[in-house]
């Protein structure tokens, strides 16, 4: 069967797989940007406290994420769970080293100003501090969602949901008939939506940060 054939042969299941590989990049995004960025609010204004967050993310990096996996399956089960905590941790480091390179860039005269005007420390770290720490704030979510788009094909080896399943499933059965066409489509497709990810938060970006501090 050629590759499009076993495109539109498999389309309903490529679809669903599909979605779900969107839907648990997405979540765990959500869920390491809010625990990424309150850390970095907890964090930023002391050297060694900064500097220990974004060093302690980072050793998340250096275990490999086959191996992160298959240390949390005895723990936490197959599936969804260890999906989740793989993909959140692998996202905590670009978001937070970004919240705090971008909160220590705001610059104290307006951070000043805005206490001067009688605004709260909370409405000042809102309406100032991470307003203006967005762009970069942002940047790094862009760089997390793109890793995590292909570390989420790695959870098929747990059971995980995704287009890593097409893939596992060509490799498990390489000189079959489908073998190639199952992980063409399965890359292909994690490439395809990495792209429109990136796009759909560069358009984001365009909308909520203003002209003026556009990086």
């Amino acid at each position: 069967m050629s590759f499009w054939g076993y495109l539109v042969d498999q389309r309903q299941h490529l679809l669903t797989d599909a979605f779900q590989h969107v839907s648990a990049v997405v979540q765990c995004m959500a869920i390491a940007t809010l625990l990424g960025v309150a850390i970095a609010v907890l964090t930023f204004r002391s050297d060694w406290a900064g500097n220990l967050a974004i060093a302690s993310t980072a050793t998340v990096l250096t275990i490999p994420s086959l191996a992160l996996i298959g240390l949390l399956i005895p723990v936490v089960g197959l599936g969804v769970p260890p999906t989740v905590i793989t993909l959140v941790l692998y996202g905590l480091l670009p978001v937070v080293r970004n919240a705090i390179v971008g909160l220590r860039g705001v610059d104290p005269a307006l951070v000043d100003a805005a206490k001067g005007i009688g605004m709260s420390r909370t409405a000042r770290m809102l309406r100032v501090e991470l307003a203006l720490a967005w762009p970069p704030v942002l940047t790094g979510i862009r760089v997390a969602t793109q890793m995590l788009m292909g570390i989420a094909a790695i959870a098929a080896y747990a059971s995980g949901p995704g287009l890593g399943n097409e893939i596992f499933r060509g490799i498990a059965s390489l000189g079959s008939a489908n073998a190639i066409n199952q992980v063409l489509a399965g890359t292909l497709g994690i490439v395809v939506l990495a792209l429109l990810l990136d796009a759909l938060l560069a358009l984001v970006g365009r909308l909520t940060i203003p002209r003026g501090i556009r990086v």
